[in-house]
């Protein structure tokens, strides 16, 4: 997708991104998951956008830093109660531009996979691994890729129907990059908006082998934050990777 660059999903989305997720995702499991494993020590969110998770998580009592590539999305955070105490760092967050060390690192709602390169994703991870603390965790929740969804390369699919609007996801996929490129369309009365997005995805295994590459290894894999088991059915799961040998 020719001049797409790690602002362009939230810049092009920060207007209704609150709007469209903030009703839908629940942050709670979310929030107690991740206070319990930051242990009383600073958190550093990658891809912090308008602060979903990052500001009932600074609610509890924990120090959460933040990444972001989009100065629109973190405006909308910074407009929220509480947003402008939490420190934002502006740059792409595969080269995680921050100092530790930190006692959690996490990265949410498949943000991860905004990386459009293995390359990029594997320098995240020797980042994070290199920012966090020697007892630290670094937590990552993505969805697993479905490759049923794709016919043909490609897939549109309605996500929200209502009487004056149609919210559309057409997208096409390469099987071959483990891409995915296109936009989300909002259709109204007289007017179309896009709202572009690209995704380089990953299977669990894979993660947890450039997770090796950078010192960590896998810990625990949940369904959700809630602890629910990981299993086959799973379609989405919440990692947590540690150095070897790091305390519970």
């Amino acid at each position: 997708m020719e001049g797409y660059g790690p602002s362009t999903y939230g810049d092009r989305i920060a207007e209704v991104y609150d709007e469209w997720y903030g009703p839908s995702k629940d942050p709670a499991d979310a929030v107690d998951f991740l206070t319990s494993l930051a242990r009383g020590g600073r958190a550093l969110e990658l891809g912090i956008g308008t602060g979903r998770i990052a500001l009932p998580l600074a609610a509890h009592g924990v120090e959460v830093h933040g990444i972001d590539a989009s100065r629109r999305m973190v405006d909308k955070l910074r407009a929220k109660p509480g947003g402008e105490r939490i420190p934002v760092t502006i740059g792409d967050f595969a080269d995680v531009g921050v100092d530790g060390p930190f006692s959690l690192v996490y990265v949410a709602f498949t943000t991860f996979f905004a990386l459009s390169s293995q390359e990029d994703q594997v320098r995240c991870m020797r980042r994070v691994a290199a920012v966090l603390g020697s007892d630290g965790r670094f937590v990552l929740e993505a969805f697993v890729p479905d490759l049923s969804r794709y016919t043909h390369g490609q897939s549109t699919t309605t996500i929200e129907t209502g009487l004056d609007s149609v919210l559309l996801d057409a997208v096409r996929h390469d099987p071959v990059a483990q891409t995915v490129a296109g936009h989300h369309v909002m259709l109204t009365h007289g007017a179309t908006a896009l709202y572009p997005v690209r995704l380089r995805y990953c299977w669990p295994a894979e993660l947890d082998l450039m997770a090796q590459l950078a010192g960590l290894s896998l810990e625990s894999r949940f369904a959700w934050y809630d602890r629910s088991p990981f299993d086959a059915r799973a379609t989405r799961h919440v990692s947590v990777y540690a150095r070897p040998g790091a305390e519970g």
